[in-house]
């Protein structure tokens, strides 16, 4: 399992996994940088996601859903904000309508995914932080942390194909 810690921090209003892979950082990078890619691994197993638009540049929009296993979809996407390619990046990710306009009174997070390079692969860094205690406690008890623990854990797979 490439997940080594979760923090979870309601004063500080975050959660923080991080994780490591058998890769180096330029191959983890793809997985996010390849809409395909990261519909296998965005989500977890029970609620595959289909990217819809993926434009990861500063000022992009990634539009995805993700289907249950009763066929209901629930949408989101991510309003990047900054870019440093193979390293990481920066995104507000929102659930959405079927429109992909943000839902309103469900919370925003902002997103930090870093990439750092180990002797044998990379460590990943995912800082999900709300803007109050109460919105991060909403997603956990939504399910967040089981979530994206299994949809971090499915990286593995993917790299493992090469």
């Amino acid at each position: 399992m490439p997940v080594t810690d979760i923090t979870k921090d309601l004063e500080a209003r975050s959660i923080v996994i991080t994780a490591e892979f058998a890769a180096p950082v330029e191959r983890v990078w793809q997985v996010y940088a390849d809409p395909r890619q990261l519909e296998r691994v965005w989500g977890p197993p029970s609620h595959p996601a289909t990217v819809v638009d993926h434009d990861l540049a500063p000022g992009g929009l990634v539009h995805y859903y993700m289907t249950g296993p009763d066929g209901e979809k629930y949408y989101g996407g991510w309003r990047v904000l900054t870019v440093d390619q193979p390293n990481g990046f920066t995104f507000e990710d929102f659930f959405a309508e079927s429109d992909f306009t943000p839902t309103a009174g469900l919370p925003v997070s902002s997103s930090e995914f870093r990439f750092e390079p180990l002797p044998a692969g990379t460590r990943a860094v995912f800082t999900t932080t709300y803007d109050t205690a109460e919105a991060l406690q909403q997603v956990l008890d939504m399910g967040m942390e089981e979530g994206a623990t299994q949809a971090t854990n499915q990286i593995d797979a993917l790299l493992a194909e090469g």
